[in-house]
């Protein structure tokens, strides 16, 4: 049997809500094209940096000439949607700033957004992410990404897609889906009940990690071989320890990224007392009198 093309029927229309924070493949093959429909490629691309050590540059390249889902808007993760004067990678953008951002890829008050990356989910979380931390709730992320749509032999177009003509995007940001820096030192102080969860790699939580958290590498979330994520049951078993406990859950990582990658996860099997601290090592880590520990 042939995989479905997006241009084999119409578009169905969007219902007042996003049934969850993911959506498969064929949902978004139904509704591309869609009235109100905007799909973001967040990609990110690992490189190099001039000292050998990992950096990050932009997947603008990689969306114009290896491809991108037909109709999809790039949304550069690392200049727009993040802070310019930001001390930190990926420093989250002021309420006016990503107003400016989100207007910029055509996302109105109204719009639903499908985002998705071509790496392992992350990038997309990352905005996922942002998107609701300023009040949009109509967001999603396309589960598997540009790895799934492509296995499946779906429809993949090249070069710049112009931004969709988008209302006023106003962004208010909500109370809850950060953690600062404060924060952090509280709980590990014991003065703020909350379970620390780190979403790097297992092998740099042990190398380096905030006392007391627990180690759930964001990329065990998802199947290797589809990047979509694990099936409810196998992430609340991933997620046993940090579920064990009623206290709400901070996530960190680097820079922010892999956590959100957890905290959708968590999304998905229910937990909503999720927060991203959005410096995580990087700056928790600069600071000498930050307390950091190791697993020999």
């Amino acid at each position: 049997m042939s995989t479905p093309s997006a241009s084999d029927a119409p578009p169905t229309a969007i219902g007042a809500a996003l049934a969850g924070p993911l959506v498969s493949t064929q949902w978004l093959c139904d509704h591309l094209g869609s009235e109100g429909l905007v799909v973001l490629d967040a990609t990110v691309v690992p490189a190099a940096g001039a000292d050998g050590r990992p950096t990050f540059v932009s997947g603008l390249d990689q969306y114009l000439v290896d491809g991108h889902i037909p109709g999809a808007v790039f949304a550069e993760l690392l200049g727009t949607f993040s802070d310019p004067d930001g001390a930190y990678p990926f420093t989250r953008p002021h309420a006016a700033q990503f107003a400016a951002a989100a207007e910029s890829v055509g996302i109105g008050t109204g719009t639903t957004v499908i985002v998705y990356d071509a790496a392992g989910g992350q990038w997309a979380s990352r905005l996922w992410w942002l998107l609701r931390s300023f009040g949009h709730a109509r967001v999603a992320v396309l589960d598997g990404g540009a790895v799934a749509w492509r296995a499946e032999g779906r429809p993949v177009a090249r070069g710049h897609v112009e931004p969709p003509s988008a209302g006023p995007f106003t962004a208010v940001e909500q109370s809850g889906f950060w953690a600062d820096k404060g924060t952090i030192a509280e709980i590990i102080a014991g003065e703020r009940a909350a379970t620390l969860l780190c979403g790097l790699p297992a092998r740099d939580f042990s190398a380096q990690h905030i006392p007391g958290s627990l180690s759930v590498p964001a990329g065990r979330l998802v199947a290797r071989d589809t990047n979509t994520f694990l099936p409810p049951a196998d992430l609340r078993a991933a997620f046993a320890d940090a579920l064990a406990s009623p206290d709400p859950i901070v996530a960190y990582c680097r820079s922010g990224i892999a956590a959100t990658t957890d905290a959708l996860a968590l999304a998905v099997i229910g937990r909503s007392d999720v927060a991203v601290y959005d410096g995580s090592l990087s700056e928790w880590a600069a600071d000498p009198q930050a307390p950091l520990t190791s697993v020999a």
